[in-house]
């Protein structure tokens, strides 16, 4: 594994559908336990950076260096055993089944047993049933979620079933974690509880984060570096307080100040 500072290098990354650039030579790193922020108006590309790391789009030029090894290429679930693991913005969730068993799926790429030894249930494969509960359960407690670990997740409220899409996420026990859109959709005391829990995940974890958010609030509160993306190609990468006084970054953004 590699031993640099930097978790993740893009490189001229470009993606095109049809005649239609999505990203343009776009180049970025992300630091060691770093939570790095991706912004910018609809279309502006961040979800197809996000597609292109986690190998759901193929770019046809540029690449993804993850901890030394390349990922422009690979099939996603490649890369999430590699490490890298993803909160989406809609959540994909398996309604009918709990709390605990909708986090167990996000140990599948840690349970190396065979389909006939599952079958029989052998002793390796309840010791490792035994493990991997073990792992998920310290994760209903991190996330608060100990009252809701046997509910349906149809049943949840809405700011508790993205806990539960964060924390099948973190069950991958992965070293750089994308956040789309976290706090979408979510109250004022949902988004200040989902804050407190990404702020966690770094301090506690030790994970690195790339959020992609439109809640300007969070984003300024939580980065410690953005980049603002516009129609594909990177305007403006610094720290808060340097992007917010941007005037390409205002542009982008109507002319409105960031706040």
């Amino acid at each position: 594994m590699a031993t640099t500072d930097h978790i993740l290098q893009v490189n001229d990354l470009s993606l095109s559908f049809g005649g239609t650039r999505a990203i343009r030579e776009v180049s970025f790193d992300v630091k060691r336990h770093e939570l790095f922020a991706v912004i910018g108006p609809n279309g502006a590309g961040k979800t197809s950076i996000f597609n292109c790391i986690s190998g759901v789009y193929h770019p046809q030029e540029g690449s993804i260096d993850f901890n030394g090894q390349q990922l422009v290429g690979e099939k996603p679930e490649h890369i999430a055993r590699r490490g890298v693991a993803r909160m989406f913005q809609n959540i994909e969730l398996f309604d009918n089944l709990t709390v605990l068993d909708n986090l167990m799926l996000g140990r599948s790429t840690h349970m190396k047993y065979s389909f006939l030894s599952a079958f029989a249930f052998t002793p390796g494969v309840r010791k490792s049933e035994r493990a991997n509960r073990a792992i998920v359960e310290d994760l209903i407690d991190f996330l608060d979620i100990e009252s809701y670990r046997t509910y349906p997740v149809g049943m949840l409220p809405y700011g508790v079933k993205k806990r539960v899409e964060m924390g099948r996420a973190l069950a991958m026990e992965p070293q750089l974690l994308l956040l789309d859109e976290p706090v979408a959709g979510m109250n004022v005391e949902e988004t200040e509880d989902m804050a407190r829990f990404i702020l966690d995940v770094r301090s506690e974890l030790g994970v690195s984060m790339i959020l992609v958010e439109h809640d300007m609030g969070l984003v300024m509160d939580l980065a410690d570096r953005v980049m603002v993306l516009d129609f594909g190609e990177l305007i403006s990468l610094g720290t808060p307080a340097v992007v917010q006084s941007d005037p390409n970054v205002i542009r982008a953004y109507l002319g409105e100040e960031l706040v």
